[in-house]
């Protein structure tokens, strides 16, 4: 028999009947708990085919999805999302960072699932191995055109797509997808491939100008004419001195 308890002041009621009932092996909480789940939007740079996702098939829906998993017992969200991404994709040696929690009741129609979604930025390098994890198949696909994604899964790409292009709206190469020195040619092409458009050059040096830092070397690689300038971020350091 359900027991009602009035809250006052926002006060939580004291924990009633939470023990383990006779012939059970089960806890009876107060308070319904929603299961929790992680869902990773790893993201990629392609100088052709700009900022990609990582997307893989579902058999259960037949369609295609992040990779999550839900929460294990004592598991830490960030073991989770490692553990998704080694398993199901073949993915290791990344660490994601929290975007944002997706908590519409309805957003998974299989139960009432609370999702972390998670994102990263890496090198497309790094991705060698996808595909080698438990899904039927994974693929790169562009940002823009993620297809038909289960569950909310388009708005976790969404709100990571727009998070990452507000990084690099003002910050030279956040997630270090170029060498520690670079060209500003280079630089403006990481930069466009992230925005998905082209960028004025003019504006964009003016706006990187007090980010980088000239490091009085010259590259001879893929110019025909005049060397370019090769340039560092700007650290800490060089901001004090």
């Amino acid at each position: 028999m359900f027991k009602v308890i009035l809250m006052s002041n926002n006060d939580l009621p004291e924990p009633v009947d939470t023990t383990i009932p006779t012939g059970s092996d089960k806890y009876c909480y107060q308070f319904p708990r929603a299961i929790v789940a992680v869902d990773t939007a790893l993201l990629t740079v392609d100088p052709e085919r700009g900022l990609l996702v990582a997307e893989m098939e579902r058999a259960d829906t037949g369609k295609r999805a992040l990779s999550g998993t839900f929460l294990r017992d004592r598991e830490t969200l960030a073991e989770a999302v490692a553990r998704s991404l080694d398993t199901k994709l073949g993915i290791r040696g990344i660490r994601p960072i929290q975007l944002f929690v997706f908590d519409d009741p309805c957003r998974d129609d299989r139960d009432w699932v609370l999702s972390v979604a998670h994102v990263a930025v890496v090198r497309l390098e790094q991705l060698e191995s996808l595909g080698s994890g438990s899904a039927q198949e994974a693929r790169l696909i562009p940002v823009d055109r993620p297809g038909e994604l289960a569950w909310d899964h388009p708005n976790i790409v969404k709100r990571a797509k727009e998070y990452v292009r507000s990084r690099y709206d003002n910050m030279p190469d956040p997630d270090r997808l170029l060498d520690v020195t670079f060209t500003l040619r280079q630089l403006q092409e990481v930069h466009e491939a992230v925005a998905g458009q082209r960028l004025d050059r003019d504006r964009f040096r003016r706006k990187m100008s007090r980010h980088i830092i000239e490091t009085g070397d010259l590259s001879y690689s893929g110019s025909r004419g005049r060397p370019a300038e090769v340039f560092r971020r700007r650290s800490a350091r060089d901001r004090t001195l």
